[in-house]
């Protein structure tokens, strides 16, 4: 189950809204270990797509040596449909490379009235997609 605020919940939201119709993406970071989702970290679509997502390597490299000095890791990896339903896409299983991480999808279709919103998580392990519980509060006890 991925557990997240509902501060982090509306900026995820929020951001994926704003960059449709192209496909937004970013992190949320947490303590190491913690499984704990923390830090929201917007990233830029560098291909600036409707259909398609990809972290700008520089940007990635960047965030990665970040966390490493934060002693952080991605708990949360998430990007938006803007056509289609909140489910991982054969390219996203290719691109799922966090065994830890919560993979994130948002259906923004409904901002074109093509379907409703969407919030899902998803666990990708070795191409197994399991969706899972997603849990908001308000903040972490």
């Amino acid at each position: 189950m991925l557990t997240l605020t509902k501060a982090l919940h509306d900026q995820i939201v929020a951001h994926a809204r704003e960059d449709h119709p192209d496909e937004a993406c970013g992190v949320v970071a947490g303590p190491a270990g913690s499984g704990r989702p923390e830090r929201f970290i917007p990233m830029l679509n560098a291909a600036r797509s409707p259909t398609f997502y990809e972290f700008d390597s520089a940007d990635l490299l960047k965030l990665y040596r970040e966390m490493d000095d934060r002693d952080e890791e991605p708990v949360i990896i998430y990007h938006s449909h803007t056509a289609t339903e909140a489910h991982p896409s054969r390219t996203d299983v290719s691109y799922a490379n966090e065994p830890g991480a919560h993979y994130v999808l948002v259906s923004t279709a409904d901002a074109d009235d093509a379907g409703p919103f969407q919030f899902r998580s998803f666990r990708i392990v070795d191409g197994a997609i399991n969706e899972e519980e997603v849990r908001i509060v308000e903040s972490y006890a």
